[in-house]
C-alpha cells in the first residue's frame, strides 16, 4: 500500500537529514522531489500544485526556516497537509433519524461493488446492528446469486425479486420488509455498467427518488488511479454523492485515487477495502491522519490496536496485560494464544508496517513467511501442558521428541524457544515498547540473517 510514494518521501526526508539548517533552496530542492514523487504516484495535477503550495508555505515561513532539526519539521508539515487533502478526519456513515438507514452502494462494473455491500453489511452486524443486503443488479449475470452467498457467508439476509421487475421496485419492496422485521440498515447493492453512461446514470438517479437513500456511497477501484477520479466527479455531478469506498487499497502501491478523490470532488472517503476475505480487518474506516503517517513510514498504532482488541476477548486481555506488568513472562501458552488470534487481524505484512518506527530496522533483506505460522503451532502443540509453562524444561531430548511431534526439526524448536527469551527480555528493558511484539515476536517467523549471539564471558569463583 502507497509502497512507491511512501518510499521516495522517505528518501526525501532523509536527503533533509544531513543538511543542517533549511534554507530556501533545500526546501525547493525537497519540494520538487516530492512534486515529482506524487505525479508518479498518479494524483491529480491540481491537487499536487495546491499540495506543494501549502507545504512550501509552511515550510518557509517562521515555522521552520533555520530549524536544525529539518528532518522532523518538514515531515510533520508534510504528514499535516497529507491527512488536509484527504479530508483531516474520519467522516462515518449518517445514520437515519427514523426508520432504517437506506445506503445506496453505485460504481462501475468491476469495481468490488457487491464484496464491498456485503463487508459493509458484517461491519454493521458486528456493531450490533441488523442489516439487510437488496439484491437489485438485475443486469449482471449470477450477480443476485453472488450477494446471496455472501449474504450465507456472513449470515446476513439477502432480499431479491428476479431480474423481472425494475430495480426501484425491488428496493421500495425491500424497504417496507426491513421496517415489518426490524432491519434497521439497508444496504442496496445496484447495476454498474463498463462505463459511465446516460442510461445507467437515469435508473441510478431513478432509485434515488424512490427511495430517498440516506447516503448514496460509490465504489471504486483504488489500483485504477485517475480513472477512478474521473468516476467519483461523474458520480458525484450526476448523483450527489455522500462518500466514497476505495477497493484493493493494498495492491496500490501508488495511491493517486486516495490523495485525489477528496480534493476533486470535496466528499469524503468513508471506508477502504484491503482484501478479498469477507472478515471484519477488510474494510477498514478510512482516517486521513492514520493514512497520512502510513505513507511516511510512520506505522498507524491506532488501527493496530483495534484490530488487537477486536480479536482478543477481555479475559486474554486481561491475562496478558498482567503477564506484563508483573516480573513472570509469557509462556508458550500466551503464544499460542496470540497465534490463534492474529490470523484474524489481517495479513501479517500489512500489521507489520503499523508498527511504528518499523520502516527505520535493518528488515530490506528479510520478509514475513506466513506459512511458517502453522509449524509454530505444530511445535507448541506437540508441548507437554509443564513445557508450555516453563520453557526451562525443555532440554535436548524434550526439543527432539518435539521437533519429531510436529514434523519440524531441532533448529526450529531452538528458535522458538529463543524467540520467548527475546520477547521477555525486550518486555522487562521496554515493557511499554514490547507491545508491538506481541503479534510478531513469537510466533512469525522472519526470513533473514540470524544475529550472532555474544559469548558470555563466565565469572571467576572467589
Amino acid at each position: 500500500m502507497f509502497e512507491s510514494l511512501s518510499g521516495k518521501l522517505q528518501g526525501v526526508l532523509k536527503s533533509l537529514r544531513g543538511q543542517g539548517k533549511l534554507t530556501e533552496k533545500n526546501i525547493s530542492d525537497a519540494l520538487r522531489e516530492v512534486r515529482l514523487a506524487l505525479l508518479e504516484a498518479d494524483v491529480d495535477y491540481k491537487t499536487v500544485r495546491e499540495f506543494i503550495n501549502g507545504v512550501r508555505t509552511r515550510s518557509i515561513g517562521q515555522e521552520v526556516l533555520g530549524s536544525f532539526t529539518s528532518d522532523l519539521q518538514i515531515a510533520k508539515i508534510i504528514g499535516d497537509e497529507l491527512a488536509k487533502l484527504m479530508g483531516e478526519e474520519a467522516v462515518p456513515v449518517s445514520i437515519a433519524p427514523s426508520g432504517p438507514t437506506i445506503i445506496m452502494m453505485v460504481g462501475l462494473q468491476g469495481g468490488g461493488k457487491t464484496t464491498a455491500s456485503a463487508k459493509l453489511a458484517l461491519r454493521f452486524k458486528s456493531e450490533g446492528r441488523n442489516p439487510l443486503l437488496v439484491a437489485a443488479d438485475i443486469y449482471r449475470p449470477a450477480a443476485i446469486k453472488q450477494l446471496q452467498l455472501l449474504g450465507e457467508q456472513i449470515d446476513v439476509p439477502v432480499f431479491s425479486m428476479g431480474t423481472d421487475i425494475s430495480p426501484a421496485t425491488i428496493i421500495q419492496a425491500a424497504v417496507k420488509q426491513a421496517l415489518n422485521r426490524g432491519n434497521n440498515f439497508v444496504i442496496i447493492d445496484t447495476a454498474g455498467r463498463l462505463h459511465v453512461d446516460e442510461a445507467l446514470m437515469g435508473e441510478l438517479e431513478e432509485i434515488k427518488s424512490a427511495v430517498n437513500p440516506t447516503e448514496i456511497l460509490l465504489v471504486v477501484d483504488a489500483m485504477t488511479g485517475q480513472d477512478a477520479v474521473n468516476v467519483a466527479q461523474h458520480f458525484n455531478d450526476n448523483l450527489d454523492i455522500d462518500g466514497v469506498i476505495l477497493t484493493k487499497l493494498d495492491g496500490d502501491a501508488r495511491g493517486g485515487a486516495a490523495l485525489s478523490i477528496r480534493s476533486v470532488t470535496q466528499k469524503p472517503i468513508k471506508f477502504v477495502g484491503v482484501g478479498e476475505k469477507i472478515d471484519a480487518t477488510t474494510l477498514e474506516e478510512f482516517h486521513p491522519d492514520r493514512m497520512a503517517s502510513r505513507i511516511l513510514g510512520e506505522g498507524d498504532f491506532a488501527t493496530l490496536l483495534e484490530r488487537a482488541e477486536s480479536v482478543f476477548s477481555q479475559d486474554q486481555a486481561d491475562e496478558l496485560e498482567r503477564k506484563l506488568l508483573g516480573q513472570e513472562g509469557l509462556d508458550f501458552n500466551d503464544l499460542l494464544v496470540q497465534l490463534e488470534q492474529i490470523k484474524n487481524m489481517g495479513p501479517l505484512d500489512q500489521l507489520v508496517e503499523m508498527i511504528p518506527g518499523v520502516n527505520k530496522l535493518p528488515m530490506k533483506n528479510m520478509q514475513i513467511d506466513e506459512s511458517q505460522l502453522k509449524y509454530t503451532k505444530a511445535m507448541i502443540q506437540s508441548m507437554t501442558p509443564m513445557e508450555r509453562q516453563n520453557s526451562l524444561l525443555l532440554d535436548s531430548s524434550r526439543r527432539l521428541r518435539i521437533a519429531k511431534g510436529s514434523g519440524t526439526t531441532v533448529r526450529q524448536v531452538n528458535q522458538l524457544v529463543d524467540q520467548l527469551k527475546f520477547m521477555n527480555r525486550m518486555m522487562k528493558q521496554h515493557p511499554m515498547a514490547d507491545m508491538s511484539q506481541l503479534g510478531g515476536g513469537g510466533p512469525v517467523a522472519i526470513k533473514g540473517k540470524p544475529r550472532k549471539r555474544k559469548k558470555r564471558k563466565r565469572r571467576k569463583s572467589r
